[in-house]
């Protein structure tokens, strides 16, 4: 029978250059630097190193190490013995060290995080991790025993097809082993146990067996699992024992009425996940994944979008035990590499063969926004295609999907290549208006009724330090960030035919390349904090939608000093009505869907309560005579005041003017083309490499360069330079 030891303590880490310190895993190297902004964290490699005493091996036992996460590219030596060598920092892998282990030994752990040309990702907005950041184990098993090796397998696959008309479910399951010669499969019932076996043929061995009155894994609902369990036998001695749980679930996807699961609709609302955390990086334990799937489950989301890469395994079962529909993908992201044709095959088949039994998963991901800074070649479709393709030789019961980045044709033959599709859009963020958004859906639909589209990525960075009674686009206010998904959420809720959808992101996570919005190193879109416990106002809309936990929520208690004499006071409820109290006296009572606004007169120092029943949220606030300065993304001399007071004269280029007229002039392209530069730095090198994009390019054309320099921020271009900017262009006369 096998044994796990945990390995996770008494390791050494070495960095070049510097002393070798003890940590204990998991770890990574790039908590703090990758987390701090410029765009420096360090990526290189660096060594791993464990001194242990040979472990007790009964007859022709043998010894494997599995590491569920190395960061990117690792090599493993035992003794100076190299053993193995995987690419990809996401998904598990082992090595057998029977043969090199002596009584004492020394095992090494290299590992590279630097930028090359093969090995997804190398360019994305987010921090490239490394280190050993989800710990170690050694697995010791009889010498014929499950599989080990191969693509990190759990060893045994477990395929449900379920009628939950009929309540039955026929149930495969298939295992590979070296040696043996059957297995004993056995599924626990709620009835019972039910057993059967299978002679192993070809280091292989399957059964098929009929689960009736069926219960059904039946999203946040129910989602009930069973257990299987494989022992290997050989003269009816058991050799070597492995489990999986499972679920039984159906599901179909309809283009115009979205997701059904087991035959009813069930619409996908919810979030995208990173796994990083301030302070610790990608470096989680168990607490941190219990606490965030805990924020998923008070929000009320149904489905998560796991980003950009294969996610812990104890991740996914949290999913499964919570009923959390996940679409799972590989790190094949933005930018296409003709040599990482390879590792993007590897990282799926990897991801499919160890997630396989999540019944939580509904689809498999092969790319995302990989239009954004490389051209849909025939290279790149070619590679689609194959990705495709061993996906549905794996799996014939889940349909691939990808993620589009905005500026991407909707008649693009990528689109196509998998079975589902959908949209990262970020209209009333990055550029245009809140509206494209439904109007792109709506054009998207009327071209190809028949096709399923969902809505992978939208959102607004909010810092929530920053406030304005006058909430613009650009500002990172958290009250910009609240109307900005009050517009998204109508617009879903509108469009029922939107398969899936999925907030980005749930929690603000580190891309060392970003400095905005007030803080460096940050995406800060999330609707919680990078800490994992602030909840932003938004976050409230959202389990105001989704939830059923009744609550009210007064939006704006950050939001103290208010300069004006009547201040909006907002509350995010999924009751049917909320009262305000002022100063102890009841103000208004208001019935709404899930937003209501009060028009608050306000003269000094003020007690606001919202009530509903007997549930109740209290904040206070003051009035002042100027607008804090500390509110305002830039500080005192808000961007947004300052567009206001610029005059233009119509006959000379102005910043009102369109940025392709501009950018087409040969006097003011260069003043332009020198701003927006700086602006794209600022966000790193993912928006850098979009702003060479011609489809983005003929978008932003369309827009002004006004709404361009709003949305750069005061802190890339201070407002005294929107003036000299302006200024500037004004001295270049139109022709007639």
């Amino acid at each position: 029978m096998r044994t796990i030891i945990p390995f996770h303590d008494n390791w050494q880490f070495l960095k070049p250059g510097s002393a070798p310190v003890p940590v204990t895993l998991p770890h990574t190297w790039n908590a703090i630097d990758g987390q701090d902004g410029g765009n420096d964290y360090w990526r290189g490699t660096a060594v791993y190193t464990k001194a242990f005493a040979k472990p007790e091996l009964s007859d022709g036992e043998r010894c494997f190490i599995e590491f569920p996460g190395a960061a990117m590219t690792a090599e493993v030596f035992l003794n100076g013995r190299s053993l193995a060598r995987h690419e990809g920092g996401y998904s598990a892998f082992r090595a057998d060290l029977t043969e090199a282990l002596e009584n004492e030994n020394l095992l090494t752990v290299s590992l590279d995080n630097s930028a090359n040309d093969r090995v997804y990702p190398q360019m994305a907005d987010f921090t490239f991790y490394g280190g050993l950041y989800r710990g170690a184990k050694l697995i010791l098993v009889p010498a014929e025993h499950f599989e080990l090796v191969k693509d990190g397998s759990p060893g045994i696959k477990i395929t449900p097809v379920t009628d939950p008309v009929r309540k039955e479910a026929l149930i495969t399951l298939e295992t590979w082993q070296n040696g043996g010669s059957e297995v004993q499969f056995e599924i626990r019932t709620e009835e019972g146990s039910l057993i059967a076996k299978a002679a192993v043929e070809n280091g292989r061995a399957s059964v098929s067996v009929t689960l009736e009155n069926v219960r059904l894994w039946d999203g946040v609902d129910d989602p009930y699992l069973y257990a299987a369990t494989a022992k290997l036998l050989k003269d009816g001695v058991v050799l070597d024992e492995i489990s999986s749980r499972f679920g039984c679930r159906s599901f179909r996807i309809d283009p115009e009425k979205g997701f059904f699961l087991n035959g009813r609709s069930y619409p996908l609302r919810g979030v995208s996940r990173h796994q990083d955390r301030i302070g610790l990086g990608n470096a989680l334990s168990m607490k941190e994944h219990k606490e965030d799937m805990e924020v998923v489950r008070e929000l009320g989301a149904n489905t998560l979008r796991l980003a950009h890469y294969q996610h812990a395994q104890e991740f996914y079962d949290l999913c499964d035990e919570y009923g959390v529909i996940v679409w799972a993908e590989i790190p094949y992201i933005t930018k296409h590499m003709t040599n990482g044709k390879q590792n993007a095959l590897d990282q799926l088949r990897e991801l499919i063969t160890q997630c396989y039994n999540h019944p939580s998963i509904v689809c498999w991901g092969l790319s995302n926004e990989i239009s954004a800074s490389s051209p849909v070649t025939e290279e790149l479709l070619s590679d689609h295609r194959e990705l495709n393709a061993l996906a549905k030789s794996m799996d014939k019961t889940r349909p691939t999907v990808m993620a589009h980045a905005f500026m991407l044709e909707k008649d693009s033959p990528l689109i196509p290549i998998a079975d589902l599709a959908s949209y990262n859009l970020y209209f009333g963020w990055y550029l245009g208006e809140l509206e494209q958004n439904d109007e792109f859906f709506d054009e998207y639909h009327r071209m190809f009724p028949d096709r399923v589209i969902g809505f992978s990525e939208y959102g607004a960075d909010a810092n929530t330090a920053f406030h304005s009674a006058r909430p613009e686009q650009g500002d990172y206010s958290e009250e910009y960030q609240c109307l900005y998904h009050e517009h998204i959420l109508k617009c879903i809720e509108a469009r029922p035919y939107l398969w899936a959808t999925h907030v980005w992101n749930l929690f603000d996570f580190a891309a060392d390349g970003r400095d905005e919005g007030g803080k460096r190193g940050q995406n800060q879109k999330g609707l919680v904090e990078f800490d994992h416990k602030t909840k932003k106002d938004a976050f409230y809309l959202y389990k105001a939608a989704w939830s059923k936990e009744a609550f009210v929520h007064l939006c704006g208690r950050r939001f103290v000093d208010r300069a004006e004499a009547e201040t909006e006071i907002k509350v995010y409820s999924n009751c049917e009505s909320v009262t305000l109290y002022l100063d102890g006296k009841e103000f208004e009572t208001k019935s709404a869907d899930k937003v209501f606004i009060f028009k608050v007169p306000i003269s000094g120092r003020h007690e606001i309560k919202a009530v509903s029943g007997n549930l109740a949220e209290e904040m206070t606030i003051r009035r002042v005579e100027n607008v804090n300065p500390a509110y305002l993304f830039g500080g005192a001399g808000n961007v947004v005041n300052w567009f206001d007071k610029i005059e233009v004269n119509p006959a000379f280029y102005s910043i009102k003017d369109k940025f392709g007229a501009l950018m087409a002039n040969s006097g003011t392209a260069a003043i332009v083309g020198r701003i927006m530069a700086k602006a794209s730095a600022s966000r790193g090198e993912v928006a850098q490499s979009a702003g060479e994009n011609k489809a983005l390019k003929q978008m932003m054309a369309g827009l002004s360069f006004e709404s361009l320099l709003k949305k750069a921020g005061a802190n890339v271009i201070p407002p005294e330079q929107i003036k000299a900017i302006n200024d500037m262009l004004q001295k270049v006369k139109k022709e007639e």
